[in-house]
């Protein structure tokens, strides 16, 4: 038992390396937790916050971003506009994935490389050309041009993923379910869905977050009634420096975390 927990220097060392690491990656972003209960609008740590003052330590910055009208707007922005593009996403995704899973289907590759450009192409070209694209039609500015914007950055994500869950899918329950009698529709909404669904979550899930932390596509497309939460955490440090942003990220570091656990659910449930 004793040889069981013994660390070679070998391993030592390779455990070191993953703490520095995991330090290197985390770090940068743990450290905006604690700043943002300083009592004082600053962006460091102050004396009393070192000693662990307890009147150095504030939530005067969650207050205020849950009392400013422009902070609430701006979240409620950001989740009409996400879940209305997850939604477009998740369809749109689901769909292109279950046409390209079909050995029927003709240049599956050329079409799959078609669908995920967005997501391998600079964003702020995406940005440009949505913004000269959907202005032309009337819905730049609009809460619509928006949506499908987003959209359109959220549909590579669902495809690579439902394509991934595919692949393990075995189409013998298919075919079992059409000898036994059911129809396409039935096929799929009974055995085929079900089997397939923690994939087009995970897809969902990265879909939203892709478009609830979009903010160069706003800065193009969005006017003042369509400011989202990062366009107003963008705002916030060109205009008026306060450390409220700090708060509203340390709300985007607990979703983020959240997201990656579900994801991590869904994964190892799709496994067994």
């Amino acid at each position: 038992m004793k040889s069981a927990f013994r660390l070679g220097p070998a391993r030592i060392v390779y455990l070191a390396f993953c703490t520095c690491v995991f330090v290197f990656l985390v770090a940068p972003i743990i450290v905006i937790v604690p700043l943002s209960f300083n009592a004082e609008p600053y962006f460091t740590f102050t004396e009393g916050m070192l000693r662990l003052d307890p009147e150095a330590w504030s939530l005067r910055w969650y207050r205020e971003i849950i009392e400013n009208e422009v902070w609430s707007a701006s979240l409620v922005n950001s989740l009409v506009i996400g879940v209305s593009a997850t939604v477009l996403a998740t369809l749109l995704g689901t769909l292109a994935a279950l046409g390209l899973s079909s050995p029927a289907m003709p240049g599956r590759r050329m079409v799959m490389a078609f669908l995920i450009s967005p997501m391998v192409t600079p964003v702020i070209i995406a940005a440009a050309g949505m913004f000269f694209f959907y202005s032309g039609l009337g819905l730049g500015q609009t809460h619509l041009g928006l949506i499908l914007a987003h959209a359109t950055l959220g549909v590579p994500f669902v495809v690579v993923t439902v394509t991934a869950t595919l692949a393990a899918y075995d189409r013998n329950l298919t075919r079992a379910a059409a000898s036994l009698g059911a129809g396409p529709w039935i096929t799929f909404r009974r055995v085929q869905l079900p089997l397939i669904a923690p994939g087009i979550i995970s897809g969902a899930l990265f879909a939203f977050a892709v478009s609830f932390d979009e903010v160069v596509v706003v800065l193009f497309m969005g006017g003042v009634e369509q400011r989202t939460i990062p366009r107003q955490m963008w705002a916030g440090i060109r205009e008026q420096i306060s450390p409220a942003i700090l708060a509203v990220a340390t709300f985007l570091i607990v979703f983020a975390a959240l997201l990656l656990l579900t994801v991590n659910w869904l994964r190892r449930r799709g496994n067994r």
